[in-house]
C-alpha cells in the first residue's frame, strides 16, 4: 500500500499551509483580562547543592524533599559530583525568566477557562537520569499545590546522559518541550473521562479534546510542541492527513474497540502502525493528530460553543458535528 507521501514530496505544500495558517486570526489568542503574576518558581535542587546553603535550614524548609533518604545518605548526596555536574548541566538548558514569563501566561489562561484553577508553586528539582522516570517528569502534591518538574527530561534530544533511553521518547525531550508538557498535564486533568470510551473514534475525540486545551492553553505555541513531534514529524502528518483518514475509515477502525489500535496508533512509540511499508516514516501516535484535526473542523464549524460545552460531549457528537472529511 503505496498511497503514504514522503516529506520531500510536500514540503512546498505543507509551507504554504502553514503559511496561511500564520495569516489567519487565531481564535485563542484572546486577551486576558486578569493574567497571573510573579507564579512561584523554586529551584530546588539549585539550593539543595548549594554548599553555602545550611542542610538543617534546608530540610526545615523542606521537610518533604528528603522523603525516605536516610539522613548520612542525604548528606553524601549534597557532594556527589556526578549528580552535581547533571544538575548543572540541566539547569543551563533553562532560561528561568523566561520560564516565569511563559508560566505566567500559561496559568493565565487556565485559569481564564476554568476560574477555579489555582496556579501551583512549581518547582525545578534534578534526578539521576532514570530512563523509567524522566519520560513521565512532571507531578502535583494536590495537598499542597506543589508542581514538580523533573528538569533533567530537558536537557536535549541526543544528551549523552540519555544513553539507554529510546530514542522515540528523546524526541520530545528538548527545552521548548518544558511548557507544552506542563500544560498537557494540567489539559489531561481537565478533559472529562466519558463513562463509555470503548471504541477506537472515542479515545481519538479524547485525545483530541486534549490537544484543544492545548490550543487554548498555548495559542503562541507552534502546533508540532502541543502534540511532542519534530517539525518533520508533524509535516509528515499535514501532508498525508486524507491518507491515513482514509485509512481508518477503508480498514472499519473507527468504530471498532479492538484495545490493540491504541497501541498501533496512541500508545508513545517510533511511528505509528499501519502494517505497510511506510511505517517507519510515519508519525507516532497519529490518532491523536487525527482526534485533534476533528475537534479543530467542530469546533470551526460551532464557533459560538463555549469550551468546557465542547469538552462535555461525546464522541459521536462531535464527529457528526464536524463533517471532517480530509481530502
Amino acid at each position: 500500500m503505496k498511497f503514504f507521501r514522503y516529506i520531500c514530496f510536500s514540503a512546498i505544500i505543507v509551507s504554504s499551509l502553514w503559511a496561511c495558517k500564520k495569516d489567519s486570526v487565531n481564535p485563542w489568542d484572546v486577551e486576558i483580562k486578569n493574567p497571573v503574576k510573579n507564579v512561584k518558581v523554586t529551584d530546588l535542587s539549585g539550593e539543595f547543592y548549594n554548599p553555602s546553603v545550611n542542610l538543617d535550614d534546608f530540610k526545615k524548609k523542606y521537610p518533604w524533599f528528603q522523603g525516605s533518604v536516610p539522613d548520612a545518605d542525604y548528606q553524601v548526596r549534597r557532594k556527589d559530583t556526578a549528580e552535581i555536574k547533571i544538575y548543572k548541566e540541566a539547569i543551563a538548558k533553562i532560561n528561568k525568566n523566561q520560564l516565569k514569563t511563559d508560566l505566567d501566561d500559561l496559568f493565565s489562561r487556565i485559569r481564564n477557562y476554568f476560574p477555579a484553577f489555582v496556579p501551583p508553586h512549581v518547582y525545578l528539582y534534578s534526578s539521576v537520569v532514570d530512563p523509567q522516570n524522566v519520560t513521565d517528569p512532571i507531578f502535583l502534591r494536590e495537598d499542597q499545590n506543589m508542581l514538580f518538574v523533573d528538569i533533567t527530561a530537558f536537557m536535549g534530544d541526543g544528551n549523552s546522559n540519555y544513553k539507554g533511553l529510546e530514542l522515540y521518547f528523546q524526541k520530545s525531550m528538548n527545552p521548548d518541550n518544558l511548557v507544552p508538557k506542563i500544560s498537557a498535564f494540567f489539559a489531561a486533568r481537565l478533559v472529562p473521562v466519558q463513562a463509555d470510551q470503548q471504541k477506537f473514534l472515542d479515545q481519538m475525540i479524547y485525545q483530541g479534546k486534549m490537544q484543544i486545551l492545548q490550543d487554548a492553553f498555548l495559542p503562541k505555541t507552534p502546533d508540532y510542541l502541543k502534540i511532542n513531534y519534530t517539525k518533520e514529524q508533524y509535516q509528515w502528518a499535514v501532508a498525508n492527513e486524507a491518507n491515513i483518514w482514509n485509512y481508518f475509515v477503508e480498514n472499519d477502525l473507527l468504530f471498532s474497540p479492538d484495545p490493540n489500535l491504541a497501541e498501533r496508533f496512541i500508545t508513545v512509540g517510533p511511528f505509528s502502525k499501519f502494517y505497510t511499508e511506510v511505517d517507519r516514516e510515519s508519525s507516532p501516535q497519529i490518532a491523536i493528530w487525527t482526534g485533534w484535526q476533528i475537534c479543530k473542523h467542530y469546533l470551526k464549524a460551532h464557533p459560538e460553543e463555549k469550551l468546557q460545552v465542547f469538552l462535555k460531549k461525546n464522541a459521536t457528537e462531535i464527529f457528526n458535528g464536524s463533517d471532517y472529511r480530509p481530502k
